[in-house]
């Protein structure tokens, strides 16, 4: 399958690619944005969270994906891991996941593809889900033999409203669809693969 890279993929995003066995993520696209390449989304308590990565010339370059490059100058992991530690301590699994992923939090990249491989890649593995990871060697509009998954997951569009499980607030704000891996898997831990496979 053929897709561009993701900051923590959505959960639409998994149950798209989970029967696939390679993933082949775009490295040679311009840079999109308002997507999930350098954005996320989480449950929090008022509502739907967006955790976006700053980028070194904002959000309407016109640069391949390959060098798009994040900009450090803020502390923008050191907030986002507060406010997946404020989001998600009550949850039942974050615990379990914390040490590990606190780890990748303070880890510096300067390019947003390597960012958001190093997330995937630490999602695969707490899914136990074996895909080999590959990359375009160059760009294609058309391709043939592959499915082609490029730009068809937007935010704010849900392609898979059956995937439900139980979220930290959800008492409070109803359930949220479309919410990042790291959501699934701080609620429903080691089932979170058979949540997505048993969903329709």
């Amino acid at each position: 399958m053929l897709i561009e890279s993701q900051y923590f993929p959505s959960i639409d995003f998994y149950k798209t690619s989970i029967e696939h066995d390679i993933l082949l993520l775009e490295k040679y696209e311009h840079y999109q944005k308002v997507s999930y390449r350098n954005r996320c989304y989480l449950a929090g308590p008022n509502g739907k969270m967006i955790l976006s990565v700053p980028l070194t010339k904002g959000k309407n370059q016109r640069t391949v994906m390959k060098d798009v490059r994040i900009s450090n100058e803020e502390r923008w992991q050191s907030l986002h891991w507060k406010t997946l530690v404020s989001a998600y301590r009550r949850s039942p699994w974050f615990e379990y996941y914390e040490p590990e992923l606190e780890e990748l939090y303070e880890k510096k990249f300067d390019y947003l593809l390597d960012w958001n491989v190093a997330c995937l890649e630490w999602a695969n593995n707490k899914l136990g889900l074996q895909q080999t990871i590959s990359f375009t060697d160059g760009y294609q509009k058309e391709v043939t033999g592959v499915t082609d998954m490029r730009d068809k997951l937007q935010p704010g569009t849900v392609q898979f409203p059956g995937i439900q499980y139980a979220q930290v607030f959800e008492d409070r704000t109803g359930f949220l669809p479309g919410m990042s891996i790291l959501d699934l898997l701080f609620c429903e831990g080691k089932q979170a693969l058979e949540v997505i496979r048993e969903s329709k």
